[in-house]
């Protein structure tokens, strides 16, 4: 199966979980079936400089960002660290995170949610 560029669904959020700003997401899976049903997220996520998703927590599941792009802070269950393009974020179920664009540029990652 292929899912072409203009098949991919783009959703913008104001103020995700209380944060700055507003966040584009590109949804890169439709259903938990195309992911084995072993998780709900598989998305393209776009933060402009300034903007965050605030802090949250996941019960039941976990969540990983890959930064594709950009440099911001990332919330690791209350302590803030600096992240940039490389890095790779895992927050597991009973954690909490937050993610900031501290940058110049729009900050790109990769996110995953699977059930825990």
């Amino acid at each position: 199966m292929v899912r072409c560029r203009q098949e991919v669904r783009s959703d913008r959020f104001d103020h995700k979980f209380g944060g700055d700003g507003f966040i584009v997401v590109d949804s890169l899976n439709t259903c938990d079936e195309e992911l084995n049903n072993k998780g709900r997220v598989f998305g393209h996520t776009t933060l402009q400089p300034g903007s965050s998703i605030g802090y949250h927590v996941h019960n039941g599941e976990s969540e990983i960002y890959y930064i594709i792009k950009g440099r911001g802070e990332f919330n690791d269950n209350g302590k803030v660290v600096p992240i940039a393009a490389g890095d790779v974020t895992y927050t597991f179920s009973g954690m909490g995170h937050g993610l900031s664009n501290t940058g110049k540029d729009a900050m790109e990652i990769i996110a995953l949610i699977l059930y825990a």
